[in-house]
């Protein structure tokens, strides 16, 4: 049962970041699909809750010239119906489509994906990959982070307790990159995640001139796959080297063992999941496939 709480709600940003300077220890509501079950059982604890759910002013996909822009409570339906997604932000595009059921994506935001800092949050990957910023505001200033610089622990971030992420901000890249987005789960795809990995890769003359993998699930938080990025970058693109680079990422991750795989089948996995990612990318040159 959840305990007694205040419940707050208003329809504009400034209204709620006014009243979060007030009360920074409040805990803020959008979709809900996580923090009412933490608040059920008790992992989080909240005298006041800030629904932020009418601020309709953050609900938004965006193109511009350089950047595709995405307000925190679009939800990950809107995100998967939305072209603007499946050309510019591909392997988000991907993650929101395994995205749990359609009742789910109708209410969570890729704000709340984003804050709950889950370790299998399936938006962060791609986002990392796609090198997005993250806007948060208060009510004196506004300050972008990167997502991979987000994020200190499960559940835990950066954001200040008088701040709201307000924006995703995705910078559109060149034609000549492709992209994978690839998740393992216990049954299927739409359920939590043992292992995710998104990956971009840019190729010139068949080499290798840039690369981006990143996962979940494998530590306490999203990471960089950098020492499987630092054997392939400037290198001729084959699947031989993508096999024998795969195995360099268990010099980035942290696995642990719990209810839905072991911390060796975690180690495994990524591995398999990183070649395959990659090997999406190199099939996509081969075949002429544009990714954003």
């Amino acid at each position: 049962m959840i305990p007694r709480i205040e419940y707050y709600r208003f329809g504009t940003l400034n209204e709620a970041l006014r009243f979060l300077r007030n009360n920074p220890d409040s805990k803020i509501i959008a979709g809900g699909t996580d923090l009412i079950i933490q608040l059920r059982s008790k992992k989080v604890e909240a005298r006041k809750i800030l629904d932020i759910s009418r601020v309709s002013e953050l609900r938004y996909v965006r193109e511009e010239s350089e950047y595709v822009k995405i307000g925190a409570l679009t939800t990950i339906e809107e995100l998967k119906n939305s072209g603007v997604i499946k050309v510019y932000a591909q392997p988000l595009w991907r993650a929101v489509n395994n995205f749990a059921v359609w009742q789910v994506r109708n209410t969570a935001t890729i704000g709340g994906n984003i804050c709950n800092a889950s370790p299998a949050a399936d938006t962060v990957p791609p986002l990392i990959v796609l090198e997005a910023k993250l806007k948060l505001q208060n009510i004196e200033r506004v300050r972008e982070v990167k997502v991979e610089e987000f994020f200190k622990g499960p559940g835990e971030t950066i954001i200040e307790k008088d701040e709201i992420l307000t924006e995703v901000v995705i910078p559109k890249k060149d034609s000549s990159w492709r992209y994978s987005f690839i998740k393992l789960g216990k049954r299927h795809s739409h359920i939590l995640s043992i292992v995710s990995v998104a990956a971009g890769l840019k190729i010139d003359d068949n080499k290798i001139e840039d690369i981006i993998i990143a996962l979940g699930s494998v530590a306490p938080t999203p990471v960089r796959a950098k020492s499987v990025e630092e054997y392939l970058r400037k290198r001729q693109a084959t699947s031989k080297l993508i096999e024998e680079a795969s195995g360099e990422v268990v010099k980035d991750i942290k696995p642990i063992s719990d209810v839905r795989a072991s911390a060796e089948y975690r180690i495994e996995m990524s591995k398999v999941l990183v070649r395959r990612a990659l090997n999406e990318c190199l099939k996509a040159y081969s075949h002429g496939i544009k990714s954003g």
